[in-house]
């Protein structure tokens, strides 16, 4: 996985093994320019997370396009989850409680004050969750396309894909021919993630292709297909009163505009903003960063009023 400049790779110990992030030494992203050391940030600089969501070689590296433009404004922190990226993989079959249990530890042991949250996809969904029953943990959520993947009753665990990947052996072969190839990563990012293939540039490609074939990679990328980490986040998000944005593309393979406004109109009083995206699939981050870096920087300071 590709790390910007300027950021370091360190980690944290969960329940479930080693958690990687990445985090800047310094808001100043050019040392080779940087003869002597700049001023450090205050101490009393908010954190901001970033967490990337789910699928074929999925990665810290989702956001990577994103989080250094804020590295002079906050401390940026942007983990690999457990099972994903450069973090231990432990040979499982994941399921949404290990995701609530690790972000938790995670955020405990990174952020020494509540920290707003930038978040994608089914970990976006997860983290309304951790915000639920952790709200001491958040200042202010800014997701894009939050879903639980079985929203207001469908069931995505019987979806055909998710009834094939059920099948041992098939399972793994799948992965490998279908994710764990330039060829099936460039099929994954255009049909899942991307209103535009022309934006899938090469860098993006072998960035997810690092990740997919890290050892035992494919225990939590076939959890996430068979429908393992889906849920109800119809369920949760009345519950939820930390102050959240949402980021909703409009073209989202299988998480409709329509699903995200529903969702959204469960609790305006937390959700305070939806703002969907003209001609933007499921990852602005990676197809249209500049915007999301913009309207990231407006809900922040919307959400928290003094950025």
């Amino acid at each position: 996985m590709l790390i910007p400049a300027g950021f370091t790779q360190q980690s944290v110990t969960t329940p479930l093994g080693a958690m990687v992030y990445y985090t800047a030494t310094s808001p100043w992203l050019v040392p080779e320019i940087a003869q002597s050391p700049l001023p450090e940030l205050p101490k009393s600089a908010e954190t901001l997370v970033f967490c990337h969501g789910f699928g074929g070689g999925s990665s810290a590296y989702e956001w990577s396009q994103v989080y250094p433009a804020f590295a002079g404004e906050a401390r940026i922190v942007a983990p690999d989850l457990i099972g994903w990226g450069r973090s231990a993989h432990p040979s499982r079959r994941y399921r949404a409680e290990d995701y609530l249990t690790t972000l938790t530890s995670f955020l405990e042991q990174t952020c020494d004050r509540p920290a707003t949250v930038v978040a994608s996809s089914l970990t976006a969904a997860l983290i309304i969750r951790v915000a639920i029953q952790r709200p001491d943990l958040f200042r202010a959520l800014i997701l894009t396309t939050p879903s639980g993947l079985s929203d207001f009753g469908e069931d995505y665990s019987r979806s055909l894909i998710a009834q094939v990947v059920t099948t041992p052996v098939v399972d793994r072969l799948l992965y490998q021919l279908g994710i764990a190839n330039p060829a099936g990563i460039q099929s994954f990012l255009a049909q899942r993630q991307f209103a535009n293939s022309e934006r899938i540039f090469p860098e993006i490609v072998s960035a997810y292709l690092a990740s997919a074939k890290e050892p035992q990679a494919e225990d939590a990328a076939l959890s996430f297909v068979r429908g393992d980490l889906c849920f109800d986040l119809a369920r949760y998000v009345p519950q939820l009163t930390t102050p959240t944005a949402i980021l909703w593309g409009e073209k989202s393979q299988f998480t409709s505009p329509e699903l995200g406004r529903r969702l959204a109109n469960l609790n305006p009083t937390a959700i305070r903003f939806f703002h969907p995206l003209a001609g933007v699939g499921l990852t602005p981050q990676l197809e249209q960063p500049a915007l999301t870096i913009a309207l990231v920087r407006r809900y922040w300071s919307l959400l928290t009023g003094d950025v």
